[in-house]
This record gives structure tokens, sequence and C-alpha cells, in this order.
């Protein structure tokens, strides 16, 4: 930095002075890094009180620039690490792995293609540097005029552009918007690339049923605090008319209303007149809501007709959830469905007239099969359920993943399969098929195993494997699902040391609870007579 840059610039100036003997050589990266922590840490320590008004503002504004310049490095250096292939030296299956496990990144996919659009690569025939993709804007990001926030917002615009738009009119546009987005925001470089792809295809002749098709998606994002999720999606013509077509029958005031029980479901076409009106002028809901409500409508109707078929992954084709006999007790909590969503209890509880209910079984039960031996390879749908109906069961087990139950595989996890392990509910684990396939004997895969007593029995353990000589990695286990019983423990204490300790909950009938349910080794005659007879209601085959 220059001299003429205010407080941040004479301090800098001074410290390359007090350093520059030992300065290390440029490619000393290691020495470079230690002094910038040095540097860092004296300046999370300056007093900045005894700054003047524009003094801190130039300090705020350069040292935001300063992480601008730094994720550049860091880019680099992630090429550099793509370059000789760390990842899987380090035992890790990609880059993204590595970079979301190794350098803890938040955002891997995100960073990444922030890395293929702005970092330099090196041609692999001829060994030179080759251009960036955005190379207007890989500069503006290697200035620190430019954020990892604008640099996205720029490529979104881009991604944009018709393929049918000749190279010269694209690089015009990338160079155009970087230069924008040297002044503007995120959101503003979003505002202005939308008039900027006017322009490209004023009459909209150049986009095809390509690039439709390129940008066609659909996205559950996670569940908010609330349970409730954003649907974001873009459509491609035929699907938007067929919505469209869908909601003018289905999301007619006073259809699918949840809220009213009079309110007629399905098709308008198929409802009285009469009852459709009078439900109309009852209904109060915004055409957004009533869209929603149409759609859940239309899903509970394909799950009721069976249209999904009978079986997922071993699982039935419903809405499968488990919950605690506490929470439905006292009618409040969540419950977990085999997808990972948390659904209040009370809604579980509205529709549990229509539910097959289905007993937790017992280790050693003789009235439900969940012990094959050698006799099967693949687990059986009762092995699938009592699994999912663990403690832990509702995603897989590798400490690194939270695919849910319904996109998982049954995994032999302490004797595989292949090397003479047993199809037996002691031995089976949930896995999702990209933590499956890492199973092995080799470096970058997983070693796993059962363990077989104390707090975590029957809960399955993972060791990525790392070459001969290396530093072993930790065995660990998935501790996700445990977060919600942890906090009811301190709470409970909390509340304990607060108000002093409350009487147990009494219930008329006590039952055991779902984790004594799971693995007894003992169980009554009567209990493994409810269980068959459950079993044999819900799935008659």
């Amino acid at each position: 930095m220059h001299s003429n840059r205010g407080i941040l610039g004479v301090t800098v100036v001074a410290v390359a002075a007090t350093v520059d003997a030992a300065d290390p050589a440029p490619s000393d990266a290691v020495a470079i890094i230690e002094q910038m922590h040095a540097l860092t840490d004296r300046l999370q320590n300056v007093d900045l009180s005894r700054l003047s008004d524009v003094e801190v503002d130039q300090v705020a504004a350069e040292n935001e620039r300063l992480i601008a310049r730094l994720t550049y490095a860091g880019n680099q250096q992630i090429v550099e690490v793509e370059n000789r292939s760390l990842a899987r030296k380090t035992g890790h299956r990609s880059i993204i792995q590595y970079m979301q496990h190794r350098l803890r990144i938040a955002f891997p996919g995100r960073r990444h293609a922030e890395v293929k659009a702005t970092a330099t690569y090196t041609d692999l025939t001829t060994g030179q540097p080759l251009e960036p993709e955005l190379p207007t804007l890989a500069r503006e990001l290697a200035d620190g005029r430019v954020g990892s926030a604008h640099v996205h917002a720029v490529m979104d615009v881009v991604d944009q552009i018709p393929h049918a738009v000749p190279h010269d009119v694209r690089a015009a546009a990338e160079q155009t918007l970087a230069e924008y987005a040297a002044t503007l925001t995120p959101a503003e470089i979003g505002q202005v690339g939308a008039r900027l792809l006017a322009h490209l295809d004023p009459d909209g002749t150049l986009t095809d049923h390509d690039d439709r098709v390129r940008r066609r998606n659909l996205q559950v994002n996670r569940q908010r605090a609330d349970g409730t999720s954003k649907l974001i999606a873009n459509l491609t013509p035929l699907a938007r008319a067929r919505i469209m077509t869908f909601l003018a029958v289905w999301a007619r005031p006073g259809m699918n209303n949840p809220t009213d029980p009079e309110s007629p479901c399905g098709s308008i076409e198929d409802a009285d007149p009469e009852v459709v009106a009078a439900a109309a002028d009852r209904d109060h809901r915004t055409p957004a809501q009533r869209n929603h409500d149409a759609l859940n409508a239309l899903l509970e109707a394909v799950f009721d007709d069976g249209m999904l078929g009978k079986t997922h992954r071993g699982l039935p084709v419903q809405l499968i959830a488990k919950a605690e006999l506490d929470d439905l007790i006292r009618e409040t909590g969540s419950a977990t469905s085999a997808d990972g969503t948390l659904i209040p209890i009370a809604d579980l509880i509205a529709i549990g007239a229509d539910v097959q209910p289905w007993l937790a079984v017992f280790r050693d039960a003789t009235a439900v099969p969940l012990y094959f031996g050698r006799g099967k390879r693949l687990a059986t749908m009762e092995q699938r359920l009592v699994s999912f109906a663990r403690p832990d069961g509702e995603m897989c087990s590798n400490p690194d993943c939270d695919m849910p139950t319904t996109h998982v595989e049954m995994h032999h996890a302490h004797t595989d399969w292949g090397d003479g392990g047993f199809t037996d509910i002691d031995n089976l684990t949930p896995a999702c098929t990209r933590h499956h396939h890492m199973v092995g004997d080799q470096p970058g895969q997983y070693s796993t195993r059962m363990i077989a007593d104390g707090a975590d029995e029957g809960r399955c353990v993972w060791q990525l494997n790392a070459e001969p000589g290396a530093p072993p990695n930790p065995e660990r286990i998935n501790r996700r699902p445990d977060i919600a019983g942890r906090f009811r423990e301190v709470l409970t204490d909390i509340r304990d040391a607060i108000h002093g300790q409350l009487e147990p909950l009494s219930v008329d009938a006590p039952r055991p609870q779902l984790r004594q349910v799971i693995d007894r080794q003992e169980a009554s005659p009567a209990e493994l007579a409810i269980a068959s007879v459950l079993l044999n209601a819900a799935y008659l085959n």
C-alpha cells in the first residue's frame, strides 16, 4: 500500500520498515502468512478510539479491500491444491470435500465456482498460464475493488447470456459488468445486469431451447426456525403452463382450504358450485396462500392414490415420521419424517386418523424378522423401519452428512457382506450412496465399525483412511441427531436450577419411550404380539 492512504498506509509502511531486514522471498508463502498473522494481531488490538472519523472510515474500507485481495490469493492457492491433487493425498474424495473439511470453507461449491471464474489455471499442454474465464472481474477482485458477493452477482448475470450471443459481445458484457461492480452493490449489479441482458437480446430471439433447459431448476431450501421452507424454481415454458393450468382449477377461492372443514377438495370441476361459492365467501387467503394449499392438496392426493409406487430404497412410499411419546402426550415439540423434515406434533396429530401405526421393534424379537445372518444381503423393509426409529436413524450415519432416510442405503457397518458380514440389525447402519461407496481399506476411503457398548451402543463410527505413514484421522460419529435431545437436557437442567426439580410426567398407561423400546434385550409376549399384529395390518405382504 502507498503511504498516502492515511493512517492505515502510515501504519503499514512503518511496520514494513521494521521487518524489511527479514523480508521473506516472494516464494516464501509460509513466512509471509506468519507475518500477516502478526500484523493481524496488531490490527485486532489497535485502539480505534484515537482515530478521527475520516481515519476510521478509511481503515474500515481498506480492511474490506484487504479481505477481497486475500480471497483472490486464496482462490489461487486452491488452484495449486488441485494441481497437486492434495485432496486425494489427504484422503478426501474431491476438492469440494477438501475445501469444506480441511479449509473450513462454508460454501465450498459456491467458492469453487468463483475460483474457476476468476483464478489463473495452467495449460497442461504448454505449461503457460491461461486467462481467467472472467478476466476483468478477476483483476478487480485481485485489486480488492470487488468482493465475493460482487463476483457471484456478475457470474449470475453472465450465466443468463444466451449461448447464441457472439464471443466478443459476451466479453464486452463481462468487462462492462466488472467495471460497474467496482462501484455498485451486489443487488444493484443484478438490476444493471437485467438492463444489459435486455440490450443483448432485445427481441428474445437468441434464447433457445438449450438455454431454457440449462436454467431449469427447483430447489427446496432448508427449514427455517418455524419449520417453513422456501421453494425456488425456474420453470420451462411447458412446466409453467402445466402449473398455471393446475392452479386455475385447484387454487380457486374456496377450494382446498385446510382451515375450512367444509371447503371442497380437489378440482373445482368436481365440486358443487353452491358449496364452492359459500366457501369462497369465507376464504380470506391470499392468492399465494391458495397456490400453496392447492399444491399441498395435490401431493396429498398423489400419496393417497399410490402413484409414487410401493417402496423407495426399501421404505414404503408414505409419509413416515417418528416422535417421542412424551411429545405426543403433551402435544408439543416436533416429529421427524424420513426425509428429514421436522413436523410439528400438532400437525402430526391432525393427520393421525389416517396413519398406519408401526410399533418400534425389539432386539432378538421373534415376531418381526431382524436377523438373517448370511440368508439375505439386502436389508428388509422391517429392518429399515427399525433403523429409522433409532434415535440417530433419520439420516446417513457419516459424521459429515445429513442426507435423510429417504436417500440412504443400509450399510454392513462392522463387517461388510463381501467379507462375510451378517445382514443383522446390529450390523446395519444408514449410509447415503456417496458415502456407502466410499467404504474400503484404501487411502481416501472410510473404515466403519459398530459400537457394541456404552452410551453410543448401536451407533456407527467412521474413520477416513490416510496414506501409509501419514497421521491417522480420528474416529467420528454423526452427532447431528443428538442436538434436540441435548437441548432438552440442558433446558431441563436450567429449569431445575431456577424452579427446582419438577414432578415427572404422569400418564395413565405408561409405555416405554422410543429410546427404551429400540434395542431392548427382552420383550414381553404381549409386546411381541402387538408388534406382529400392527406389522401385518400395515404391510399385508
